[in-house]
This record gives structure tokens, C-alpha cells and sequence, in this order.
């Protein structure tokens, strides 16, 4: 099925797939994951009360229990899971994608995800081969509430730092992080599209994107705020403006984490991707901590994390993962713990602005993406030509490579979903950044 993707189910619903796949998905999903209940949270798209229908009965029909959350996060309902000891979960969201987009994000007992090479192969493979025999009457299951809301507040109002001397600029994004806004930070910051809509008639909540947050920038400024936050549609992201309006490369909120878990005395080992500047390495270590490289991907990330027992981790793309949330990603806990770093900065008189600029002392690409059919000989044509012209001070060969010389590296990666090539450079300077970035896309032929 079209919708099975590396990490959840996702596409064009009524194109990439349908009610009675989602029926389907929900009736073989107990049998899989040896449930007998299953947690169920969801967005505010459209098409989601019909997903809700057909997941549930798809459910009940099992002889399994549907416990209903109702409007969630998907951290929250990750939160539920793992707290609430449920061995299977689903999140019926698109995340960032447009309205006519939507999706399940499926995890199993301690919020564990299931991705396509844990489990979600092995779903599809039962709906097309295996038959659909409904229970009956007296053995289907029940649909019941699972109110969790004011317990996952309270849990992240643990880190709720003084926000009094602190001017904030947010922009919800229309998106799910709009039922937990105003009870975590309240009414004083300057909000933007703060109410649910699935429509997303604004702009898409996708805070990648530059022209998404040019609306909380606009505010940021005239606001004169200390910082601006932009979480994405099912508030597992967020992002940061400083405040001069400038986008912080994700990458780099990570060395935020770590100095404040680090600072509090929590742990030392963090967690990062492939394309993570060196600039975050070097910041945790001089705080005293060590860093773990891994591959992209929550699914990879989580299952890493406890694996080296670190405290927190991250990802260039906007989602940092926490030992103490069950090694899952949030969005409104990351807000929180940036939040207490700034609000500390404040008091010592310094911004954000001058902070990152203190511990950003490399020229980066950000990530470029080339449109590449040929996508293994394009890589292992750089990849020749690298190896052999001078040998790399460092070589990690995974999820696509990366190759570090003295004064710059960079990481080259295929897509798993479309004919992309994504590419980060780093150097010391932006004479040798440019240079390499042409150096690389004259090999690729680009």
C-alpha cells in the first residue's frame, strides 16, 4: 500500500489509501502487537472522524478495547502508552503535511515506534493475505474514554520555568499544540493561530519551511519578544526564532538541551544525526558531556538512545528525544527546556542571539536536496572520488556517509520516500564552504 512509509502510515486520504484500509489496519493491528487494548489519539483534520470510525470498529472487530483520548499531541498520546502501560497506540495525524493529508503513527508497549522495518511491513503483509473474520456481538470490543490531558499537563509543567521577564512570540500553526498553549505558558505571550484547525488556513505547519514562519517573525519584531516559537501540526516539533528574527538551525537547540541537563547534573551522553554540526559536539563537550552520531529518524533515535542510555538527543530536522519522556520526542517539552535556558540567559543579562553565535563557528549548507534518479551511483561516484583524493581524518558509512576532513565535512543521503539526494556541507569558513558545495555539485553533475 502506497501509504506505508518508513515510519508511519501517511498519504492523500481517498488516494493513497481509504476507510476500509484504515479498517483493515485497525482490526490486524491488536493480533500484531499482542494487544487487548489500544490507546487512540487524533488531530483536527477532516477526514479524521472518519478515520477515528474505521480504526475503531476495525478494533472492536478484533475483540479489542478502543481507549479514546480524543484531541492529542502526538507526544501525548506517546505519553499515555508508555505511562499507562498499553502495549499498542495509534495517533490518526499527518504531522506537518497539507489538509488533504492524513495518517497513523503507531506505537507499541513504552511508546515504542513501529516503523516499516518493526512492524508495519508485517501489518501489510496481513492485510493482504490474511482474512477479515469480525467477532462476534458478545466478544467485540468497547470503546472507552482515556481522559489523560491534565495529568500530561501537570507532567510538563515540572519544567515550567519563570516566563515573567520573558517576552514570547508563538505561533501554534493552527495546529494541536492549540490545546495545551495557554494552560503551559498563558496568556501573556503574543499568540498566533492559537485555535485548532485542520484546514490549516494560514499557512502549512511545517516550521522547515522559511515562508511558514515569516508571520511569527513579522510578530517577533514588532513585539520586540526575547524569542519565538513555531510548532508544527501535531506539536511533536518546534522551532526557534532569536530575537532578531533569525531562524536557529535545529541542529544547534540541541547543544541547548544538553547544557541544561548537563548544568542540573542529569546525565552527560547526547544524541545526535549524521548531518549535526560540529559546532553541537564541540559545545557538549566543553560543558563535559560526550556525543553519540546516529542515524535520521525517530524510530532510529529512540531505540539508540536507550540503547547508550543518553539523557537527550536530537535531530536536524526539529525533533529532540528525552530520557526522562520515555525516550520520545515533544515538541512543548522542548519549548520548556529552551524556555529555561533563555529565561537564565535573561537574567544574566544575554540573548539568545549571543549565545548561539558564541557556539556556531562553522559556515553550514543546511540541508540541500537534489532531485536524482540515480540515487547509490551518484553517492558512491562522491564517495570514489573523496576516498581516493585525500584520506578523511573520519568516515561514517551509515545512513548514506559521512566524510570529515581537518577543516570541513559533509553527508550526503538518500531520501527513503522520494528521488532525493540530501546533502549538508560544513566548513570553517564560507570561502571553503562555497567552494566545496561547488566541488560537490560538479561531481554529482548537478
Amino acid at each position: 500500500m502506497k501509504a506505508f512509509k518508513a515510519y508511519d502510515i501517511r498519504g492523500v486520504y481517498n488516494k493513497d489509501f481509504n476507510k476500509e484500509d484504515v479498517y483493515k489496519i485497525g482490526y490486524f493491528l491488536p493480533k500484531l502487537l499482542a494487544a487487548d487494548k489500544v490507546l487512540v489519539g487524533y488531530d483536527d483534520r477532516e477526514s479524521t472522524p472518519e478515520l477515528f470510525e474505521a480504526l475503531a470498529k476495525g478494533i472492536t472487530d478484533q475483540g479489542a478495547d478502543v481507549y479514546k483520548i480524543g484531541y492529542a499531541t502526538t507526544p501525548m498520546v506517546y505519553y499515555g502508552t508508555a505511562k499507562h502501560n498499553y502495549k499498542a497506540s495509534v495517533m490518526i495525524t499527518a504531522s506537518h503535511n497539507p489538509p488533504e493529508y492524513n495518517g497513523l503513527k503507531i506505537s507499541r508497549e513504552n511508546a515504542l515506534p513501529v516503523g516499516y522495518d518493526s512492524g508495519l511491513k508485517e501489518l501489510e503483509e496481513m492485510i493482504a493475505q490474511e482474512e477479515v473474520k469480525a467477532v462476534g456481538k458478545k466478544k467485540k470490543g468497547n470503546i472507552l474514554e482515556h481522559d489523560i490531558k491534565n495529568e500530561y499537563l501537570e507532567f510538563l509543567k515540572g519544567y515550567l520555568p519563570d516566563l515573567s521577564e520573558l517576552n514570547l512570540a508563538i505561533d501554534v500553526s493552527n495546529g494541536m499544540a492549540a490545546i495545551l498553549t495557554e494552560q503551559i505558558f498563558g496568556k501573556e505571550p503574543h499568540y498566533l493561530y492559537n485555535e485548532l484547525d485542520g484546514r490549516f488556513p494560514n499557512h502549512e505547519a511545517n516550521p522547515l519551511n522559511p515562508e511558514n514562519r515569516e508571520d511569527v517573525r513579522k510578530l517577533l519584531l514588532e513585539k520586540n519578544s526575547d524569542l519565538a516559537l513555531i510548532f508544527d501540526g501535531d506539536g511533536d516539533r518546534v522551532m526557534f526564532l532569536d530575537e532578531n528574527g533569525e531562524f536557529i538551525a535545529p541542529d544547534l537547540i540541541i547543544a541547548l538541551l544538553a547544557e541544561y541537563f548537563i548544568k542540573q547534573g542529569k546525565g552527560k551522553t547526547i544524541l545526535y544525526d549524521i548531518r549535526t554540526s560540529w559546532s553541537v559536539k564541540e559545545h557538549i563537550e566543553d560543558l563535559g558531556g560526550s556525543t553519540h552520531m546516529w542515524k535520521v529518524g525517530h524510530a532510529y533515535a529512540k531505540l539508540k538512545l536507550r540503547e547508550i542510555d543518553g539523557i537527550c538527543g536530537g535531530e536536524l530536522a526539529g525533533h529532540y528525544y528525552y530520557k526522562d519522556f520515555f525516550y520520545c520526542d515533544s515538541g512543548m517539552l522542548t519549548a520548556l527546556i529552551v524556555l529555561n535556558v533563555v529565561a537564565r540567559l535573561k537574567k544574566e543579562g544575554k540573548s539568545i542571539s549571543e549565545l548561539i553565535a558564541e557556539l556556531d563557528k562553522y559556515a553550514n549548507s543546511g540541508e540541500v536536496n537534489f532531485k536524482i534518479e540515480y540515487k547509490q551511483e551518484v553517492m558512491e561516484k562522491l564517495k570514489e572520488h573523496y576516498l581516493s583524493t585525500k584520506e578523511p581524518e573520519r568516515f561514517f558509512d551509515f545512513d548514506g556517509y559521512r566524510i570529515e576532513y581537518e577543516n570541513w565535512w559533509f553527508n550526503v543521503r538518500p531520501s527513503n520516500t522520494e528521488p532525493y539526494l540530501r546533502l549538508v556541507v560544513e566548513a570553517e569558513n564560507q570561502k571553503l564552504l562555497d567552494e566545496k558545495l561547488a566541488e560537490i555539485k560538479s561531481i554529482m553533475n548537478v
